[in-house]
């Protein structure tokens, strides 16, 4: 399999991080969708990261769904979704918020690093980062009631997703979230980081 994406997308990363914690081979072809547009339009017309090009040819998209077919190759030999449901709830929580707090992120690069600073939309930054915020609260909230095992054996995919979004706002939007107003957040995901699958897979 081969997964084209760059890793300074929380979502080319994280899936790369659940392929690894899967036990999945695959090869890393670190391809931009801005820089590299048409060899990315060659692989994908669409040009969404992430993209897999399974081992049949079939090209998938998107992390979640890339994500679900990985879980379905490893079959049971390891999971990164809880059975329990009272877990498998909290961990899609965890999910969700990571995956909103990187759009409101991303949507907030975007609009500084691509539009001209004439024409930003103030009232429409100011809103989509009181989304990013407001997931950010969430996340911080739950962990701080409830703290994640960042470790390799039982990490699951809210902590995975939590601290692969808390790395990508730290690194693109550090100003308007600061790390002081979300310890336990921030205390886990540098606890996720520092293992040999987050290590392997730097976000660059």
């Amino acid at each position: 399999m081969q997964l084209v994406g760059m890793l300074d997308s929380p979502y080319v990363r994280r899936t790369a991080i659940s392929l690894r914690l899967l036990g999945l081979p695959f090869e890393h072809r670190s391809v931009s969708v801005f820089r590299q547009f048409p060899e990315f339009q060659a692989v994908n017309p669409v040009v969404k990261a992430p993209t897999l090009v399974c081992d049949d040819g079939e090209v998938l998209m998107d992390s979640t769904l890339i994500i679900d077919y990985a879980q379905a190759l490893a079959g049971t030999r390891r999971s990164l979704m809880p059975a329990a449901l009272p877990e498998r709830q909290r961990a899609l929580r965890l999910v969700g918020l990571g995956l909103a707090a990187c759009e409101k992120a991303v949507q907030i690069l975007y609009e500084r690093r691509l539009r001209p600073a004439d024409r930003q939309h103030a009232p429409w930054l100011e809103r989509v980062h009181g989304q990013l915020l407001a997931a950010c609260d969430a996340l911080e909230a739950s962990i701080a009631a409830q703290p994640l095992a960042a470790t390799t054996d039982t990490m699951d995919q809210g902590g995975i997703t939590a601290a692969v979004a808390w790395q990508f706002i730290q690194a693109t939007a550090a100003d308007l979230v600061p790390a002081a107003r979300y310890p336990a957040l921030a205390a886990y995901s540098a606890q996720a980081e520092a293992l040999p699958d987050f290590i392997a897979l730097p976000p660059v």
